[in-house]
């Protein structure tokens, strides 16, 4: 059986990771008078919110030492799938009905291959990455889908009472994920399974329930980030998916979760989207040129892997 209650001692410090939020926006706003307008502190929370939408399913399967390197192009198909449903058949609920049960079953997949056939998590998600991509290419040929509803466009546009209506979204999945790994034994069997994957297994948990769990969660919760997108956009087309890979995993690193499995939050994972955002939020201000932000992503990944691995090494010296 699980021990429940050592697995608070499983979470990474996030006090630091806020410290840097703070400095960020000192910084920021000493560089340039544009950083603490209200419409910019908005913008910040609502592209900080959307990134954390697609970074929370993968921050479980990278918690089990997995990984789902097949999000992005999950979300683009699932937006693409979305948009046609929407235009054909003029229901919103419907088209979103549609996009997130694409997510879904890519996820289902994703946990099949990962689970069932035995294929490494990088292997089969990179595979699937591309079939998906493929699948997209065809289906749309080239076309782009756009002008919906303004109801829908404001699920990703839109403000209530001020408020970003994707902080909403972001606030009630990070409650639920939270109540989720807290409080419930998949939760704690998640955290296990990263941990010490063999000693899970001989404490009775079913490695293979739980991993198609946190693999169908990660594909719905592409599906529903790109339902969220494609409002935001009120546009669809194949490559729609294409650079949101590169920040959901910075996010998720930044915010603390181990790429060795076992720790991890999803409020760790906000954190490290809001870093995230407030570091290309700066450099638009600054007008630092566009074509420098890839760059400043992958070091900013890097940095956060490299002191993952130099933390783990620590710790197990200590050992």
């Amino acid at each position: 059986m699980t021990a429940p209650a050592a697995w608070p001692l499983r979470m990474p410090s996030i006090g630091y990771r806020l410290l840097g939020v703070a400095a960020l926006c000192l910084a920021l706003a000493l560089a340039t008078d544009a950083f603490l307008t209200l419409p910019n502190l908005l913008n910040v929370m609502r592209q900080a919110s959307l990134t954390f939408l697609i970074a929370s399913g993968l921050t479980l399967v990278i918690v089990t030492a997995g990984l789902d390197l097949s999000i992005g192009a999950n979300l683009g198909l699932s937006a693409c799938f979305a948009a046609a449903v929407i235009q054909a058949s003029g229901s919103v609920l419907l088209g979103a009905a549609v996009g997130l049960a694409s997510g879904i079953v890519i996820g289902v997949m994703n946990g099949v291959m990962v689970t069932w056939l035995g294929l490494p998590p990088f292997i089969a998600t990179f595979g699937m990455l591309w079939m998906v991509y493929g699948v997209n290419y065809w289906y749309m040929a080239g076309t782009t889908i756009y002008d919906f509803p303004q109801g829908f466009r404001n699920l990703g546009s839109g403000d209530a009472l001020g408020v970003p209506v994707p902080v909403y979204l972001m606030a009630a999945s990070m409650l639920v994920g939270g109540l989720f790994t807290r409080y419930t034994t998949w939760g704690h069997d998640i955290y296990a399974i990263g941990a010490n994957r063999e000693a899970a297994r001989l404490s009775g948990i079913p490695i293979r329930s739980r991993l198609m769990l946190v693999y169908t969660l990660s594909g719905a919760m592409a599906g529903l980030s790109g339902i969220v997108y494609l409002a935001r956009l009120n546009s669809a087309e194949a490559g729609m998916g294409d650079p949101l890979l590169l920040p959901a995993i910075a996010a998720v690193l930044i915010g603390g979760t181990s790429l060795f499995g076992g720790i991890g939050t999803l409020s760790g994972t906000f954190v490290g989207a809001l870093i995230l955002t407030l570091t290309l939020n700066g450099m638009n201000l600054l007008t630092i040129d566009t074509n420098w932000q890839p760059l400043v992503m992958g070091v900013i990944v890097l940095l956060a892997a490299w002191l993952d691995a130099s933390t783990r090494r620590r710790a197990e010296a200590r050992a």
